[in-house]
């Protein structure tokens, strides 16, 4: 209430008892049945379920299911749809002339209903369908509004086969961009993941020269093994979820560098000192490391792949229970 007054409005009163409080007091109800007389938009309801569908929603649900014909249609048909629209049209204004109704005329005197009148008609739909109209045939009576449709029916359509030639294009530069990212991608896994042996080497030799601190030498471990784990969540998306099939020479370098990293990982373990502890991030690090790796097997993997990659897979899973 004082929301409203705020507001400006003046005339405003509270019905503690709702509808009914308004009833006894006087208050106009109008019917909301579709065949009330009361209602004017009654004609726009529609029983569907007890449902009220709004115009707006039809139109919609209308549009929808036209921009749905029209991409579920290739280009072709489509092509042949509009060629059919044009040729129907002027067999239209042709049988119009044939039946005593001329619907053309050409310099001032009515198309015939002879052959050349045939592709008189056939020339002037084509002129209209493609919205040239050079103005030497004209269409009299009702051929107005026959070729008032066919040229905007006409146009639609060709706007689709235009839309359509266009979204074709899109698509393949897309599919050529996701091509490119998925190269990048592999190789990407592939150089992070002769870093990561680089670097556990490197930290195994740390280990056993003993000069090094501590804290040093247990920063650098958590930086390499974070950057191993990601790249190891990335073989194990690209074997369960891949978004294109990598070629099995590409998949096998992979594969075979995971496992190189694996093995160093666990003799480098080995080496670390007994005094430097194992920090819980570090543990969270290895037991992701371990679980993921364990998933890779040859009869795990929801894909198929050649023996020689199986094995990999199965070196990598035997090192994953040996790691943890």
């Amino acid at each position: 209430m004082r929301l409203l007054h705020e507001l400006g409005y003046t005339n405003v009163r509270h019905y503690r008892g709702g509808l009914a409080d308004w009833k006894d007091s006087g208050g106009l109800i109008k019917s909301a049945s579709p065949s009330g007389a009361q209602a004017p938009w009654g004609r726009e309801l529609r029983a569907r379920g007890g449902a009220y569908v709004a115009p707006e929603f039809r139109a919609n649900r209308f549009e929808n299911a036209l921009l749905g014909l029209i991409e579920r249609c290739s280009t072709s048909e489509l092509s042949l749809v509009w060629l059919a629209i044009i040729l129907l049209s002027g067999v239209a204004y042709w049988i119009a002339a044939l039946v005593g109704r001329p619907a053309l005329i050409e310099h001032g005197a009515a198309v015939a209903g002879r052959l050349d009148g045939l592709a008189t008609a056939v020339y002037f739909s084509f002129v209209t369908a493609t919205s040239i109209g050079y103005g030497d045939v004209l269409p009299v009576g009702m051929a107005r509004v026959l070729a008032v449709v066919e040229t905007v029916g006409s146009l639609m359509i060709f706007g689709a086969v235009i839309a359509k030639f266009v979204s074709r294009r899109q698509e393949q530069l897309v599919s050529e961009i996701h091509r490119v990212t998925f190269e990048e991608r592999l190789d990407r896994v592939q150089t992070n993941l002769h870093l990561v042996l680089s670097e556990l080497h490197a930290i195994s030799a740390m280990c056993e020269s003993r000069s090094v601190p501590h804290n040093r030498l247990a920063s650098r471990l958590e930086s390499a093994l974070r950057v191993f784990a990601g790249e190891l969540g990335t073989v194990h998306d690209l074997l369960y979820r891949p978004e294109r099939e990598p070629d099995e020479p590409r998949l096998r370098a992979i594969l075979a560098g995971l496992a190189a990293a694996l093995e160093e990982l666990k003799e480098m373990l080995s080496r670390l000192p007994a005094e430097l502890g194992v920090s819980p991030i570090l543990r969270a690090i290895l037991a992701r490391i371990s679980s993921l790796a364990r998933e890779i097997c040859g009869e795990c993997v929801p894909r198929s792949y050649a023996p020689a990659l199986t094995v990999w897979m199965d070196r990598i899973q035997a090192l994953a229970r040996d790691l943890s």
